[in-house]
């Protein structure tokens, strides 16, 4: 094995006390915890032997250059950003896997024909905002421009917060590169699943990227007194959502691979001994085959109009992502990443994602490919979200393998 394991873990590590609490990590987007990140991870860069500099749109992009300045980049990205309480390996490692296999290229005075640059992108949970600023999606034109009003739980715009940042607003359009640009983009990350552990394996090639819904959903009825409005007299929007959301989680298990989910809900007024008016909730739906999804979205739709006719409410569904299709992997990077496998040692096994990623935004831009490594009892989005020094170096090094092959070869 080429990588450092300890500087990969112990990078994670104090990468992972920024924002770190009892809950969890909290480095939303475009926060204090996430400026303070790339603070860190531009530290990294520099150790690793690479020119750094911070896009238009907030990325931030350590470069190591090639023989041959004018060739097509090797990109290699994920995110820093969090959700509420997440952990330390999700994004990040992909961020520190890049720097690792950079930093072990120049110790070992590897050239290579293309550039190679590595980049943590700003905001992929889409968990402050909604839609999600998306900073990878600012490379490649792939980003909603209506994002930028989108506000937090605080009322704090995108527009807002990028200033908070540095980052003027007016002007992250020129973060855009144009085509040709990349030879690939690379990714490395948990896989925030159990099916690798299930199988007793370290490292999976990914196949492609699944395609999502995601929104909010509006249930209308009338705020009354808890004490004094019967049960029979009442139009309780929590209660319709209640309903609402047990159709969602039937409807899903009715498709294979498909998963759909509330992850957030808020009752208004909110007080003890009212009964609600309004009910606010988000609904996150996926699948690998966007007819497929579209069929389930439409289906929980019908459903949930249904319910909620019956119990005199109005229900609304704004869509604030929707993905045009599932995103493959390019059949060639594939091929390396599973070459790479076996060059480590390492049994070949393809699999989808489940999750959505930053190299989603490249499908249409340039090749792709992604690797998975295991996630301990697959839990992710949750302080206890692990995967081992081992695992993360055997990661780390098939991206390694994968890079200088791609960085090595002609057009």
């Amino acid at each position: 094995m080429k990588v450092n394991q300890n500087r990969i873990f112990n990078r994670l590590m104090e990468l992972g006390q920024i924002g770190n609490t009892e809950d969890g990590v909290y480095c939303l987007a475009l926060s204090p915890e996430e400026n303070e990140a790339h603070a860190l991870v531009q530290k990294y860069m520099e150790e690793a032997g690479m020119s750094v500099h911070m896009d238009k749109a907030g990325n931030l992009v350590g470069r190591k250059e090639g023989t041959d300045p004018n060739a097509s980049v090797v990109m290699i990205g994920s995110h820093l950003d969090t959700v509420y309480g997440g952990g330390m390996f999700d994004g990040r490692l992909g961020v520190i896997g890049g720097i690792e296999a950079v930093q072990v290229m120049t110790e070992q005075g590897i050239e290579a024909k293309h550039p190679i640059e590595v980049l943590a992108y700003r905001d992929e949970e889409a968990t402050r905002f909604v839609g999600s600023y998306s900073g990878a999606g600012h490379l490649t034109g792939g980003y909603d421009k209506g994002i930028m009003t989108h506000a937090d739980k605080d009322g704090k715009t995108v527009i807002e917060c990028l200033k908070e940042c540095g980052i003027d607003p007016e002007h992250v359009d020129e973060a855009g590169l144009p085509k040709g640009y990349a030879k690939a983009h690379l990714e490395l990350h948990i896989e925030q699943g159990a099916v690798l552990e299930s199988k007793n394996l370290a490292v999976g090639v990914v196949t492609g990227i699944c395609c999502q819904i995601r929104g909010e959903v509006t249930i209308n009825g009338v705020a009354s007194h808890a004490g004094t409005t019967p049960m029979n007299l009442r139009k309780d929007p929590l209660a319709a959502a209640s309903e609402v959301m047990l159709a969602i989680e039937s409807e899903a298990k009715n498709y294979q691979g498909a998963v759909a989910t509330v992850g957030k809900i808020e009752a208004l007024p909110g007080g003890v001994n009212v009964v609600p008016g309004c009910v606010k909730f988000s609904i996150d739906m996926r699948n690998q085959k966007a007819a497929l999804r579209d069929e389930m979205y439409e289906k929980i739709k019908e459903q949930a109009e249904t319910i909620c006719k019956k119990r005199n409410v109005t229900i609304d569904f704004n869509v604030l992502m929707k993905d045009a299709e599932g995103k493959p992997c390019a059949e060639h990077i594939q091929d390396k990443i599973a070459k790479a496998c076996i060059d480590s040692g390492l049994p070949e096994f393809r699999m989808p994602s489940g999750a959505g990623h930053d190299s989603s935004t490249f499908a249409d831009f340039c090749p792709m490919g992604m690797i998975f490594i295991r996630s301990k009892d697959g839990i992710s989005h949750n302080k206890v979200e692990y995967s081992t020094a081992e695992d993360c170096a055997a990661g780390t090094e098939v991206l390694y393998r994968t890079m200088i092959e791609l960085a090595s070869e002609e057009e």
